[in-house]
């Protein structure tokens, strides 16, 4: 099934958050709400945020402190796999269980990415009276996160077809 707009959510995009739709799979839709469930946010978020200060490191030798280009990466990055993971969870999710999607989404990606420290970022850069930066921080940061989610979509839709 094509979809009419590869930058838009289809219907099939969705029902993997849906319990009716995993009837046959309940058991596992009910993993989020069990202790095993907060275990593999737990572990996987710890991946994620491990990944997440790598990312921060290697930005701080290679950009600076000046300027928070370790979070617009993880940012972008981690968007644009949140899009590819609900491609493929749409087209191909009956071959994963709801764990796999918690252990992915809510825990990889949850702890990489971080919405609060952009808002930090961007706050010490209006102290700083970086305004500019600022201003194309939060710019960049919204809009190619969003383009990363898209194109990760995009890029599953066209890798499935």
């Amino acid at each position: 099934m094509s979809p009419t707009c590869p930058g838009t959510i289809t219907p099939q995009e969705i029902p993997y958050a849906n319990p009716r739709a995993n009837e046959a799979h309940g058991y596992y839709f009910d993993l989020m709400h069990t202790a095993l469930g907060y275990v593999l946010v737990f572990l996987s978020g710890g991946l994620g945020a491990a990944a997440r200060h790598w990312v921060n490191r290697a930005m701080l030798v290679l950009v600076g402190a000046d300027y928070p280009a370790g979070t617009l990466i993880v940012n972008i990055t981690g968007s644009m796999a949140m899009g590819m993971l609900a491609a493929w969870f749409a087209f191909r999710g009956e071959a994963t269980t709801a764990g796999q999607r918690l252990f992915l989404t809510t825990g990889i990606l949850g702890g990489f990415t971080t919405f609060s420290a952009f808002a930090l970022d961007t706050r010490l850069m209006w102290e700083r009276h970086d305004v500019g930066a600022a201003l194309v921080y939060v710019g960049a940061s919204v809009m190619l996160s969003i383009l990363g989610l898209i194109a990760g979509m995009f890029t599953i839709r066209v890798l499935l077809a």
